[in-house]
């Protein structure tokens, strides 16, 4: 941002040609705003030659990027007058003399490259920071060597310049040797926790070395520890073994998320204590550094945690979410039902929206979505956000759904569903992404050619809606008027829909049945007619490929996400986004509303989860623990919990209101595509490109559930591994990797997929 570069260069052109002031350095003795502080050994009223002496190697190799950026800018006065105040040799500024002394002194000082981009660099590392690297280090405290860069700051010059300051090459083999040594010798209780920083501190000594081009040193350091680092980030060390030059860096996305997000790290009070102690007693300043810059300890008081925990939620890009992440109420409770006469003489009172919001005859506790008049405590209130009125159109879907819903059937570990599979024959491995309609009538699917597709499941033909001419034409008071305005002779049973210049990778189809979204590889989400079959808007907020995009449950919001890390909440009637939700490290892969619709769940290819809140656009919840981009995510209709699926072949169960994971499903072998719980939340199915339907026993996965307060507030969780249990049965296609799932309004399972010949 050019005028905030030229703020930051008038506020330092008049922070050094003031007249020198009772502390030498420009300072005015205020300490608010300011950039560079003498160490607190000296006292303010001695002159600045002493003081000099006093000055900390971070402290002099940012007055020489003061001193260059001045220079660089023909300020000369300044330069001179601030030379002089900091008692700075006169061949300061010759890049040679600076290497000497700085080898002179072990190489502490860190040698300031003053020569390209490097001193504007540490210049804005300066400006990022007030009073970082202002104290000098006292006894017991490792001064951090690179003062922070502003967070998240995506100049690449900058975020790199962090990794300027460096010890002796040859060492960081040793050091990081020492601590593999100490670590494996701790007490076992506080082994599997320590292990936890091998791999960032591996990265980052990488990358520094990288940096400062010691290439056979990096190769070395490399070839020797890579093997040591968990098979979660295999993909990763994939990524990093090709970074073996400084250029190599500049434009890596992967390494600006891994420098820009600090890694985190929970650990015991106990054995951070102990690491602290091992690497102050062995003066490892280098590691100590890079524990301090690079990462964040979420230190909790009380037992460490063991292995198979810390694995359950490592795996992350950039590493488990604080605990904070995961504080905030989130009201996952479901919306009351618009109250509507029911032609019926049960005591079904119940109406859902279209995402299936089941009714539950059995007085369980926490009865997943029984319909009663009082409001659920954890729900939002029902203007917490403003949600579309109803139209009789909507008012008559409903009452069409209760009368399906009386004769749904009920399913248990007893009573599976029947699955019927629809193959897309001749789709040659074009097929991308499918979607039915709530009432099971129509079957969407997007194909890499660019097209859409819409096919009717029943009996019913697909036509359009007559000309203007022949509409003017029709009695608009007759009762049929809906029936008289589709055109006969356009009937079909599918239609295709050209508008997309790329691949079409999600689609979904609006509650009402009346439009369908469509998004894809160019960058634009589209809004189709399902009464025309034409694209009525083309939403463009994305520069990148969208990989998914869904409607809210009731219509008019919708979501889209995409390679941009970012997710978008639009409205149908908006051209511009209303929120943009931004936080992942890498592409978002899929989308999802939550049933009440005032929340957003994304997964992405940085192996996390995220819940978003609709009415601030702030992200209320953080899961890490997938091992791999997560491609699926589903809500149980009572709205408690999420489920997510991912290249790792794992399902993974969310507790929303605790923001814990509850849960792991192991038995596909492949990416888990589509997961959908049936419509009374009792049964959750998963399909894979394993070629399989697998059916799990969600109820019995959540009743289990012991979530106290002590695990809420350490997010220690026991996982039992009870898969086998809780597998109720699995089905395989002859070759047909399944991508969508979808009950029907009375249970019945219908799976989609394209056969791979």
């Amino acid at each position: 941002d050019m005028s905030l570069a030229k703020q930051s260069t008038d506020y330092f052109v008049t922070l050094y040609t003031k007249q020198p002031s009772a502390d030498g350095f420009g300072n005015n003795n205020a300490n608010d705003g300011r950039v560079l502080s003498a160490s607190p050994g000296s006292s303010s009223s001695t002159g600045s030659n002493k003081q000099t002496a006093a000055v900390t190697p971070e402290d002099q190799q940012t007055l020489l990027a003061v001193l260059q950026f001045l220079k660089k800018n023909k300020l000369s006065e300044s330069v001179e007058i601030l030379r002089r105040e900091a008692g700075l040799p006169e061949n300061s500024l010759d890049p040679k003399a600076n290497e000497s002394a700085g080898a002179g002194s072990g190489g502490a000082a860190g040698i300031v490259d003053l020569e390209g981009g490097d001193a504007s660099s540490l210049l804005s590392r300066v400006t990022g920071s007030s009073s970082a690297g202002a104290q000098a280090p006292t006894k017991g405290t490792v001064q951090s060597g690179c003062s922070a860069v502003a967070e998240d700051q995506p100049d690449v010059s900058v975020v790199l310049s962090a990794y300027s300051q460096q010890g002796d090459p040859t060492l960081y083999k040793v050091y990081y040797r020492d601590l593999k040594k100490f670590i494996e010798t701790v007490l076992d209780c506080h082994r599997a926790e320590l292990s936890q920083v091998f791999y960032p501190l591996f990265v980052h000594m990488y990358l520094e070395l990288v940096y400062n081009n010691h290439e056979s040193e990096a190769k070395a350091f490399f070839e020797k520890f890579s093997g040591d680092q968990e098979c979660y980030y295999e993909e990763d060390l994939r990524i990093l073994s090709g970074l073996t030059k400084k250029e190599h860096m500049r434009g890596n996305e992967t390494l600006l998320d891994f420098r820009t997000s600090k890694f985190v790290l929970r650990i015991s009070r106990d054995s951070y204590q102990l690491l602290k102690r091992h690497l102050q007693e062995r003066q490892n300043n280098q590691i100590w550094n890079i524990i301090q810059e690079h990462l964040y300890i979420d230190i909790f008081d009380g037992m460490p945690r063991s292995k198979s925990q810390i694995d359950a939620m490592s795996g992350s890009l950039a590493g488990e979410a604080k605990r904070e992440a995961n504080k905030t109420k989130v009201y996952y409770g479901l919306l009351k039902e618009p109250e509507i006469e029911l032609p019926l003489d049960d005591e079904d009172e119940e109406a859902e929206n279209e995402e299936g919001k089941p009714k539950k005859k059995k007085p369980k506790k926490d009865s997943v979505g029984s319909k009663s008049k009082k409001q659920d405590p954890n729900a939002p209130s029902q203007n917490r956000i403003p949600l579309p009125e109803l139209k009789d159109s909507d008012k008559l879907d409903k009452i069409m759904y209760m009368k399906e819903a009386t004769k749904r059937i009920r399913l248990g570990p007893d009573n599976l569903p029947s699955v019927c599979f629809y193959t897309f024959l001749n789709a040659y491995q074009g097929l991308t992404a499918v979607d039915l309609t709530d009432d099971s009538s129509l079957i969407a699917g997007g194909f890499a050619d660019s097209t859409v597709r819409v096919w009717s499941v029943t009996p019913k033909k697909l036509r359009k809606v007559k000309s203007a001419a022949d509409l003017n034409l029709i009695d608009k008071e007759s009762d049929d008027v809906l029936e008289r305005i589709m055109d006969e002779k356009t009937a079909s049973e599918s239609k295709i829909m050209y508008g997309h210049s790329g691949p079409v990778y999600g689609i979904s189809f609006s509650p009402d049945r009346n439009y369908l979204l469509s998004s894809s590889e160019d960058g634009t989400v589209r809004l189709w007619s399902l009464l025309t079959f034409t694209c009525l808007v083309a939403y463009k907020g994305h520069n990148y490929p969208v990989w998914d995009t869904q409607f809210s449950p009731y219509g008019y919001y919708f979501v889209s996400g995409g390679h941009d890390r970012v997710a978008r909440l639009w409205a149908t009637d908006h051209y511009q986004p209303l929120r943009i939700f931004s936080g992942h490290l890498a592409d978002i892969t899929c989308t999802r509303f939550h049933p009440n619709s005032n929340y957003v769940a994304t997964g992405s290819s940085d192996r996390t989860i995220r819940l978003w809140d609709v009415l601030s656009g702030n992200c209320v919840r953080i899961f890490t623990g997938h091992k791999g981009p997560i491609h699926s995510l589903a809500f149980s209709p009572n709205g408690k919990f999420l489920a997510s699926g991912a290249t790792d072949g794992r399902v993974l169960l969310w507790d929303i209101g605790h923001g814990l994971m509850v849960g792991e499903l192991k038995g596909h072998t492949d990416t888990i595509y589509s997961l959908r719980f049936s419509r009374d939340g009792e049964i959750l199915a998963s399909g894979s490109m394993d070629n399989t339907v697998r059916l799990w026993d969600a109820m019995k996965a959540f009743d289990d559930l012991e979530t106290d307060d002590f695990t809420a507030a350490t997010g220690h969780i026991h996982l039992q591994d009870n898969s086998q249990e809780l597998l109720l049965g699995t089905y395989t296609t002859k070759s047909t990797p399944v991508i969508h799932l979808h009950f029907t309004r009375r249970n019945l399972l219908l799976a989609a997929g394209a056969f791979n010949p």
